[in-house]
């Protein structure tokens, strides 16, 4: 996600761990390559400077603890201020009382279109008894109704709308109205995208507010413009006091400059963050998750939650007992993989495991998944038990009768050595993030960079 930025932390991390203790000079030469690898972020400048500022004072405070390296206290010295730097804790919507209204507001092409059936969609899965509807306010863009309109069918969500009406507070009106009079719980409002510097656009969305009087108006920023979307997200805070930002397009080449900044700049958090073109690719905003992402220490606290919803719990909790007993066999392999594929890509959900963020080479397809799938399902029951060795003899017969050459039998024989491996290493992984340095980290998962 910040291929730069954190290849760039990372090599900094790496050069220190050679040291024998944390001098002013090493001190202030890290900083400067913290402030260079911010700035060329695209992270606002006066927050790069009150940041690297923070980060010296605690690093020439601190005493350099005998049992870790000067790398790895650096580390979490630089990694605990990005978590304070960007809210330190989750924040979660506030959908308190009888109806509560949701305005999205933002740039044009900042996906709040998408993002207001993302937001009803994660509503509907979190608050399950919530009445949700949406109300598209956005009169200035071509097929902007009619794409809200779509995103709610999609959803079996009602989308308020007024045919051939041009005057978006009229509409934003009658949809309050509607709410409250079927006794919705969430009102979820689209507008218009806008430049602060356009006046009448700006006097509009002042007057839905008042309209409206929303409990969250939320900026939609997308990611991937940095330092511009701090910027606007500073001047629509001014206008119409916004209680917080959604950051979009996390998922590309995001210079983590919007990331960074906008918290601090605004001083309203981020709350929620966009991953992916899904209507489910939308997660709460967790700073320390983020700050791992941009050390290059995975994603451990999206994944464990992605796992919970998709994990059943009685299952996961037999196979701990399989793989702690080393029982683990070719079916718990298969029903493992497509349990793990309800949650997302392969190659998207081993980045989010530390040691991971830089490997390419991962994604693992529908079609591969068959393969899978059909070899293992061509085995006896006792070669899918391990009761029986995949001799070469057995090997060609399972190829056979799955339609796949003996080489694929081989891979995946290997990928489930490395797999079964990799599962039993999962419970520890955090843990090991947390007390290895970055270098240590990637030669320990080094053998797991072929796992299939």
């Amino acid at each position: 996600m910040f291929g730069a930025l954190t290849d760039k932390l990372q090599n900094l991390f790496s050069s220190l761990t050679g040291k024998k203790t944390l001098t002013e000079d090493n001190i202030s030469d890290a900083v400067r390559q913290v402030r260079l690898a911010l700035l060329d972020a695209d992270v606002n400048y006066t927050v790069v400077s009150d940041f690297v500022k923070r980060v010296k004072e605690k690093a020439i405070g601190d005493a350099v603890l005998k049992s870790v390296s000067p790398g790895n206290q650096f580390t979490k010295l630089v990694h605990d201020e990005l978590i304070e730097l960007m809210g330190s804790n989750e924040a979660p919507l506030d959908l308190n009382g009888k109806l509560s209204v949701v305005m999205l507001c933002g740039l044009q092409g900042s996906g709040k279109t998408t993002t207001c059936a993302k937001l009803a969609a994660f509503i509907g899965k979190t608050e399950k008894h919530k009445k949700i509807m949406l109300a598209a306010c956005d009169l200035q863009r071509p097929a902007a109704v009619e794409q809200l309109k779509k995103l709610g069918a999609d959803l079996n969500l009602p989308v308020f709308t007024m045919e051939g009406e041009k005057n978006a507070l009229k509409v934003a009106k009658r949809a309050l109205e509607k709410a409250q009079a079927e006794e919705f719980d969430v009102l979820i409002v689209d507008t218009a995208g806008r430049l602060h510097l356009d006046e009448e656009l700006m006097k509009e969305l002042e007057a839905i507010k008042g309209a409206l009087n929303p409990r969250e108006i939320l900026f939609v920023a997308n990611a991937t413009t940095g330092q511009d979307a701090v910027k606007t997200a500073a001047e629509f805070d001014k206008r119409v006091q916004i209680t917080g930002t959604i950051l979009t397009m996390l998922d590309g080449n995001a210079r983590a400059g919007a990331a960074i900044s906008i918290r601090e700049v605004t001083k309203k958090p981020l709350k929620f963050e966009g991953v992916g073109e899904k209507i489910g690719d939308l997660q709460i905003f967790n700073p320390r998750s983020m700050a791992d992402r941009i050390l290059g220490m995975g994603d451990i606290i999206n994944l464990v939650k992605k796992a919970q919803e998709n994990f059943d719990e009685a299952e996961s909790a037999e196979l701990e007992k399989k793989l702690k007993k080393a029982t683990f066999t070719y079916e718990d392999y298969l029903r493992q993989m497509g349990m793990v594929k309800k949650m997302g890509s392969f190659k998207s959900l081993l980045k989010m495991m530390p040691g991971f963020s830089s490997v390419e080479g991962l994604e693992f397809s529908d079609k591969e998944f068959g393969k899978l799938e059909a070899m293992i399902l061509s085995m006896t029951p006792s070669e899918r038990q391990e009761r029986d060795e995949l001799s070469f003899s057995r090997r060609k017969r399972i190829a056979s009768g799955s339609g796949v050459p003996v080489d694929d039998v081989n891979r995946m024989v290997k990928g489930f050595k490395r797999v079964k491996q990799l599962f039993k290493s999962m419970p520890n992984m955090k843990a090991q993030a947390s007390k290895m340095g970055i270098g240590d980290l990637k030669k320990q998962m080094e053998g797991f960079k072929k796992w299939r």
